[in-house]
């Protein structure tokens, strides 16, 4: 700091010897060890307080390195359009309408089969079913044989 080197500090001590007289020479020593003591934690204090300072400027820096990279793929992450599910579902719902409403037209009197997969709506009941019953072969017993009988009367 002040580059005090061993022969300096020797002509300052013989100063001092000269001009401060050897009864008080113990209190003076103390008073200026003390005075370097408080300089120095002074200086330990301030090149602290500029560390943390220097680390906070730091700190800061990566922050706004990360908030500009996530800003950078928030934007590449935006989609032009917007996802309206309710408006999907309308569209299909119209078009589903739309295609039944078209399809009775074309042959009013044909029974229109069923797809494979796809379910039926709003279809007749007996569109669903086999035009023909079953037919009961072989009875078990005469309870079986009457509720078949049953069934075909019912059928028929």
């Amino acid at each position: 700091m002040f580059d005090l080197d061993i022969s300096k500090m020797i002509i300052v001590g013989i100063v001092a010897l000269a001009v401060i007289p050897p009864k008080d020479l113990p209190r003076v020593m103390r008073t200026v060890g003390q005075t370097i003591g408080k300089m120095r934690r002074m200086a330990s204090e301030f090149q602290g307080q500029f560390m943390e300072a220097m680390r906070e400027v730091e700190r800061e820096a990566d922050l706004e390195s990360v908030k500009k990279e996530f800003q950078a793929i928030n934007d590449q992450a935006k989609i032009d359009t917007s996802f309206d599910p309710v408006g999907l579902m309308r569209e299909d719902m119209t078009k589903a309408v739309e295609t039944s409403a078209a399809a009775p037209e074309a042959g009013a009197t044909d029974v229109a089969k069923p797809e494979i997969g796809k379910p039926e709506i709003d279809k007749p009941e007996i569109a669903l079913t086999d035009p023909e019953p079953a037919v009961v072969t072989a009875p078990v017993d005469k309870e079986t044989e009457s509720e078949a009988s049953a069934q075909r009367s019912a059928a028929e």
